[in-house]
């Protein structure tokens, strides 16, 4: 597994703002939207592009595109929130989604699958997996586990945060796959939040923080 920690000022200060509990709904709603345009052009560095001549006002020139075109893939709730963005710089990128729940037990924190619409061109395509956060590495390694049934390409988790018992979870369970995200914090707490973080990231997008 491969891990990408984007070094940038923009994307510490937007973090920063993500970190605040005093940041509203609709600043946290567009700095981590910002954020999630600044992670997924570092998830693209290395996509794959063919030649494609094109036309301008002046003359002929040489461009490129992306193919095979990656598919988006959000987690829901929370990764809902880093859609748009990612649509901006792939707006034909074929999009389908996973929902996640979070299920708190006397023996610890498990997460169970609601949903799964997935589009039927996967196979052997790049995959972006949006999620803010990658705690446990419990829910990511399941959506990983659904995309590699459905034959998909590499797999990227973009992810604002995460945890180290995250990363080491993946690594034992999908060591092929990359992770993109703003930083690693120190530790998961005893209700398997990530610290320092920035709280509940579903909660706090949709007000309910």
């Amino acid at each position: 597994m491969s891990i990408s920690i984007v070094d940038h000022p923009v994307a510490a200060a937007l973090l920063t703002r993500l970190r605040d509990k005093n940041t509203a709904v609709e600043e946290f709603r567009q700095r981590l939207d910002a954020l999630t345009f600044l992670l997924v052009s570092e998830a693209l560095a290395d996509a794959a592009c063919v030649p494609v001549p094109v036309e301008t006002p002046l003359g002929p020139a040489e461009g490129s595109r992306l193919e095979p075109m990656p598919a988006i893939v959000p987690v829901l709730r929370a990764g809902l929130g880093m859609l748009d963005a990612a649509l901006r710089l792939l707006p034909a990128a074929p999009v389908g989604f996973i929902g996640m729940r979070r299920i708190e037990t006397p023996d610890g924190v498990g997460h169970e699958r609601y949903l799964e619409s997935l589009p039927s061109v996967l196979e052997n395509r790049p995959v972006l997996v949006l999620d803010p956060m990658l705690a446990t590495g419990g829910s990511a390694a399941e959506v990983i586990r659904v995309l590699a049934a459905s034959g998909v390409g590499p797999v990227t988790m973009v992810c604002a945060l995460a945890a180290p018992e995250g990363v080491a979870a993946l690594q034992g369970s999908a060591s092929n796959v990359r992770v993109v995200t703003a930083a690693i914090d120190s530790h998961l707490d005893e209700r398997a939040f990530i610290v320092p973080g920035l709280g509940d990231a579903g909660d706090r997008l949709y007000g309910l923080a």
